[in-house]
């Protein structure tokens, strides 16, 4: 069995752990295998995460890749998990020293721990290797049991559109996405998002042949539109996923109105896209209609909205979207294999089923 997620953000973090530990119970490792550096039992699928890029960033000399840390440290047990994102037992000596110099920016904390990462990743770089090629040595200090790629090795940072009139912009027209949201909390209405260099993006090396070979490809609960919508926008990817002979399975990152995690919200209303379930995956659209989608799993709360959806081509299903623990995401991932069996075999509308 070939797995392949698209992901982002925390939340694309914790269903990557669910996919993976799903794929343990289902397809459990050969005799002697050895488990991930969390202790998950090993599986004999293969699992490749394609990764939000959008969110890097350089700042205090150093390269960020936000959203590739975040897997990386929870696939291998090292996260913070109160926090949401980071290392566990951080410290914070080299941030504060950076503030006092007045380099970076003083509300964007980079944990001593976090910052050897970003230290390494930029050595490599400044050596001439790729960004794929630095996440394939970053991945060999832990074993994942999953393979993690970057969507594109260019550069395409995001920015956001705001009004120079709104006091908190200062005259200024735009921001960096990180600035947007982690300073502001996305409290400056948005009127876009631009990716820099995204017309010049290629998918990195091992991005087209995952989705082609994969069995079956999920669209984490992520950002629509600065996670996912940043790997869709990369040249060539919407192709692959149109061209696959996998299912193509989105799950919900939207509960009974309400985004499960961050600003998500603010990024829809951007595009003009409202905060529901139904209207998210309307925004993907089907395959069958030039989108990229030919499933659709939303939360029990909004179980009312799978007939509508199935009207409109998608095969779709309910189940219990909230991530509270690791049983919990290796139930969602469940359900999303369940509704890309259904897909492969013909449009669904019956809840989710786990075996």
């Amino acid at each position: 069995m070939k797995i392949t997620v698209l992901a982002g953000g925390v939340g694309g973090a914790r269903f990557a752990r669910g996919v993976r530990e799903e794929a343990a119970r289902r397809w459990p490792g050969a005799p002697g295998a050895e488990p991930a550096a969390d202790g998950t039992a090993p599986t004999s699928a293969e699992i490749t995460v394609v990764v939000n890029t959008g969110d890097d960033l350089w700042l205090s000399g150093v390269r960020l890749m936000p959203d590739f840390d975040s897997l990386l440290y929870a696939l291998a047990g090292v996260n913070d998990t109160e926090r949401g994102w980071g290392r566990a037992g951080e410290s914070e000596r080299v941030a504060a020293e950076l503030r006092e110099w007045g380099v970076g920016w003083p509300w964007f904390t980079l944990g001593d721990l976090d910052l050897g990462t970003h230290l390494a990743r930029t050595s490599w770089l400044r050596d001439g290797l790729t960004p794929s090629q630095v996440a394939e040595r970053l991945q060999r200090r832990w074993r994942l049991g999953v393979h993690l790629v970057p969507a594109t090795d260019s550069e395409v940072d995001t920015h956001v559109r705001v009004d120079p009139a709104h006091p908190d912009a200062a005259g200024r027209d735009e921001l960096h996405f990180q600035e947007w949201w982690t300073r502001y909390r996305a409290s400056i209405p948005a009127l876009g998002f631009e990716q820099r260099n995204l017309a010049d993006a290629r998918p990195a090396p091992g991005v087209d042949a995952a989705i082609a070979d994969a069995d079956v490809v999920l669209l984490a609960p992520s950002n629509p539109v600065v996670s996912i919508g940043t790997i869709l926008a990369v040249p060539g990817i919407r192709a692959a996923l149109a061209a696959t002979t996998a299912p193509v399975v989105g799950v919900s990152p939207i509960i009974g109105g309400r985004v499960v995690r961050g600003m998500a919200d603010a990024c829809l209303s951007a595009i003009g896209v409202r905060t529901d379930a139904a209207a998210v995956a309307r925004h993907y659209g089907t395959r069958a209609t030039g989108g990229v989608l030919d499933a659709w799993l939303v939360d029990e709360t909004d179980a009312a909205t799978v007939p509508g959806l199935v009207g409109d081509g998608f095969a779709a299903a309910s189940a219990p979207l909230w991530m509270h623990d690791l049983d919990t995401s290796a139930a969602l991932a469940g359900a999303a294999l369940d509704l890309a069996a259904d897909a492969a075999a013909g449009p669904a509308s019956a809840p989710a089923r786990r075996t």
